[in-house]
């Protein structure tokens, strides 16, 4: 049985719930990173794109069955007239809760390229394990 994982907005069946949207007190524009969730035997894999944020300014934190996630995208230095503009700056907030299958303690988490990737162990527990039938 997978952990439950589902955002907060609606089951989507991957083991993460989402929590509520953040509060600027920059006054820009906040973001919620796009994510992806893989599961393997042995754990969750959460990708979050976060391009252009510092990765001493990601907070990361797991406090009673929540996980949450922070990143502050430094302001870029605008020299010249915008001729065309699509690129959009903000930070990023997004926040899961998280099922007691995950062994919190083991929560580990990586930055790499602008993808920063979260490892959620399962709990031994929450691990698939083979049963023997003994024939008798």
């Amino acid at each position: 049985m997978a952990p439950n994982i589902q955002k907060q907005t609606g089951s989507h069946g991957n083991g993460l719930e989402r929590g509520s949207a953040a509060e600027s007190t920059r006054g820009d524009r906040v973001f919620a990173p796009a994510i992806d969730i893989y599961e393997t035997e042995a754990q969750l894999l959460l990708f979050a794109d976060l391009p252009g944020a510092n990765p001493q300014d990601i907070d990361l934190r797991y406090e009673q069955g929540e996980l949450t996630l922070q990143g502050k995208v430094p302001q870029r230095e605008h020299k010249g007239r915008l001729l065309h503009g699509e690129y959009q700056e903000g930070d990023y907030f997004r926040s899961f809760r998280v099922h007691e299958s995950i062994d919190a303690r083991k929560i580990d988490a990586e930055y790499r390229n602008g993808v920063l990737i979260v490892h959620l162990p399962k709990a031994e527990q929450a691990k698939p394990r083979q049963v023997n039938v003994r024939v008798q």
